[in-house]
């Protein structure tokens, strides 16, 4: 019987693809395009003590008409009013800007907040696309918070909020008659005013509540009242 004559095995040869580079790496233009204003990070909210109060602002599609119009700011106050207080979080003081607002509120926690913020905003934005007849999106972007945690925090957000009217003014060269207060905040109903008393409208029910923190009852207080006429940033030692 004849051995069987070992066979060579063939390796086999590697036939080479020409690749052409579509994807991956970096390319002129690429990533996310560049806009006028960058959205709220999505990070996680900070936890939160409820004896701190927070500063919270609120943006608005650009498209719609100045909350501050007549026809606009009695929809926005009326559905602050009537959402200033639910379980475990309250509307101490506000104000409202062309396209933007500005909350002080009360929270016994993160979830509080965030669930007291939403009910506000979903209450705002049907209640102004029904006065204007439309559909869409009203608030733009997730709300920015800010937790005060000092009297001196307490009392320089207060003074950014009741009187952020007096601060776009001037930045536009605009003065405001003194003593004036603006309408479209919480201004009239504030009883921490330097030189001036509160001056509810008659009549009407306060579309805030009172304040329950010691930071925003007491706190602030100790670092002075707020002169009616002061234009926040402007006046650091105010």
């Amino acid at each position: 019987m004849m051995a069987r004559r070992p066979t060579r095995r063939r390796t086999p040869a590697q036939i080479g693809l020409p690749l052409k580079s579509t994807w991956g790496g970096a390319r002129k233009g690429a990533g996310r395009k560049p806009g006028k204003v960058r959205p709220t990070p999505h990070r996680a909210r900070p936890l939160l003590a409820s004896r701190f109060p927070v500063h919270v602002t609120l943006k608005v599609d650009g498209s719609l008409p100045s909350l501050r119009s007549d026809r606009l700011h009695r929809c926005v106050k009326d559905c602050l009013r009537r959402g200033k207080e639910r379980e475990g979080f309250r509307l101490v003081q506000f104000s409202m800007q062309d396209h933007h607002l500005h909350l002080v509120v009360e929270a016994n926690g993160a979830k509080a907040l965030s669930g007291g913020i939403r009910g506000l905003s979903i209450r705002m934005a049907r209640r102004i696309n029904r006065e204007l007849g439309r559909h869409g999106r009203v608030f733009v972007d997730r709300y920015f918070a800010r937790v005060l945690k000092s009297p001196r925090q307490t009392r320089a957000a207060l003074m950014y909020v009741l009187l952020n009217s007096r601060r776009h003014a001037a930045q536009l060269g605009q003065k405001l008659a003194w003593g004036w207060v603006d309408g479209c905040s919480s201004g009239p109903w504030f009883d921490g005013w330097k030189d001036r008393k509160p001056r509810p409208p008659p009549d009407e029910e306060p579309p805030v509540v009172a304040p329950g923190t010691w930071l925003l009852s007491t706190g602030w207080r100790r670092r002075g009242l707020i002169p009616v006429n002061a234009i926040p940033g402007a006046l650091a030692k105010q």
